[in-house]
């Protein structure tokens, strides 16, 4: 505890003469590298319910198929807690800067491989594990990038204004899913459908590599962080903040992950298995399923800078608590919104939902820095949101096959959502009293 307080003191005084301008700047950078991360996951993510199934894997049962390639999804997620403890012990002994060019260059390069990757048809079984193995390496760069940048975004920014500078990381992601949705939709008004299953789809992830290389500009650009600074000066780094963090913290890693459930899983839900749900079963065309996805991503963006200003204002476990309820409420209507068979019906049943689990997602980084010390913040921040995306990767997958059993109605999906809802309402409840103190700062 004596060691927890001195860090916390430490902290409060690195970040106490950092201007808005020099937040904006750190946050502004961390948002890019995110964007780039999460235009590779949703890409692969959109993949998996258009192309993978056909593409990667043969079966005459189109369930098996989407089932098998929902899996691929999942075993990059599985990577993710391993990429959160590596990278994390990387980024708590020597530097969350250095660590975070890593992880975006491997992030990059891993997705426009996959763009380069031949099918089942023209390699046969060895394209299926080749697509695995690929999806592993994602995984774990993946694993710690936006821990790493969250850490180093809250690190930069006034304590009292965390909370703001915090939910700028988090429009990466929809910023991510406008460029993966938007390539994938512009792809399938450009090229015949069967020329979008031939190549068309392949160019969305070959756009990585002149991404990454924006990317990795931008990010060779932010400083490190001065609470991370401090601490290597004054010899208080962590030798084995990994082995530590899951020693004396393994309950706020619970918490973490519970508190960054909903924004993670909830919107796999909402985005990959919807779009598979509407094409496969429903028999909406993948142009519609994406318009919907990316109108859902434009409307997120407003929603995360109002939910980062509101965790300023209320603290952010209020806005989790909250949102989580919210989400709930709204969980069984905008299914049936995306079953109505309505155009207009569909893309705003879509948007509802995934603009109400962004009220939590975008108060998840600020409250998951704020129950781990800075000698762990990277490893413990990186567990948490990892072990949240693991089991995430798999609610597409439980989707599909509950569905299956239900005769194909959405009604099981509905039920996985108010479930994730109510499961990260309830890490709102009890953080703030398992978190570090912080002069200034509300929980």
């Amino acid at each position: 505890m004596e060691g927890t307080a001195r860090t916390a003191t430490l902290e409060a005084g690195a970040t106490r003469q950092i201007s808005d301008k020099e937040a904006t700047k750190v946050a502004i950078g961390a948002m890019v590298g995110t964007a780039m991360e999460w235009y590779d996951f949703f890409l692969f993510s959109a993949a998996a319910a258009l192309i993978f199934n056909v593409q990667y894997y043969t079966s005459e049962n189109a369930t098996a198929a989407a089932l098998a390639s929902f899996a691929t999804f999942g075993v990059g997620l599985v990577a993710r807690p391993l990429g959160g403890m590596f990278f994390g012990a990387m980024g708590d002994k020597l530097g969350r800067r250095k660590t975070l060019l890593i992880t975006i260059v491997g992030i990059g390069a891993v997705t426009g491989l996959i763009g380069l990757l031949p099918t089942y048809a023209a390699i046969g079984v060895a394209a299926p594990i080749l697509l695995v193995l690929l999806r592993i390496f994602q995984g774990l760069f993946v694993g710690g990038e936006w821990s790493g940048a969250m850490t180093i975004v809250v690190e930069n920014a006034p304590l009292k204004r965390r909370a703001r500078y915090a939910a700028l990381p988090q429009i990466g992601s929809p910023i991510g899913t406008i460029l993966s949705s938007g390539g994938f939709f512009l792809m399938t008004v450009f090229f015949s459908q069967e020329n979008f299953f031939a190549f068309g789809w392949r160019i969305p992830f070959l756009a990585a590599f002149p991404m990454l290389l924006v990317a990795l500009y931008i990010r060779s650009r932010l400083d490190e962080s001065p609470v991370f600074t401090e601490l290597m000066e004054t010899g208080q780094t962590e030798k084995t903040p990994v082995r530590t963090v899951l020693v004396k913290s393994w309950k706020h890693i619970i918490v973490g992950m519970a508190a960054a459930l909903l924004g993670v899983g909830g919107f796999y839900l909402v985005t990959a298995f919807v779009v598979y749900y509407g094409v496969s079963i429903l028999d909406y065309s993948a142009s519609l399923m994406l318009l919907g996805g990316l109108v859902a991503a434009v409307v997120e963006i407003p929603v995360l800078i109002a939910g980062g200003r509101l965790a300023e204002r209320f603290g952010a476990s209020k806005v989790i608590t909250y949102g989580g309820i919210l989400s709930a409420i709204v969980a069984v209507p905008a299914f049936m919104m995306i079953a109505s068979g309505n155009d207009v019906v569909v893309v705003l049943g879509m948007t509802v939902a995934v603009a109400t689990l962004s009220f939590p997602y975008a108060a998840s980084g600020t409250l998951m820095t704020g129950l781990f010390p800075a000698t762990t913040r990277y490893s413990g921040v990186g567990l948490s949101q990892n072990i949240a995306g693991m089991l995430s990767g798999f609610v597409p997958l439980m989707a599909v096959a509950l569905v299956a059993s239900a005769a194909n109605h959405w009604w099981p999906a509905a039920a996985m959502l108010v479930f994730l809802s109510l499961f990260t309402a309830v890490a709102g409840v009890i953080a703030p009293r398992m978190s570090v103190d912080l002069p200034g700062f509300k929980h």
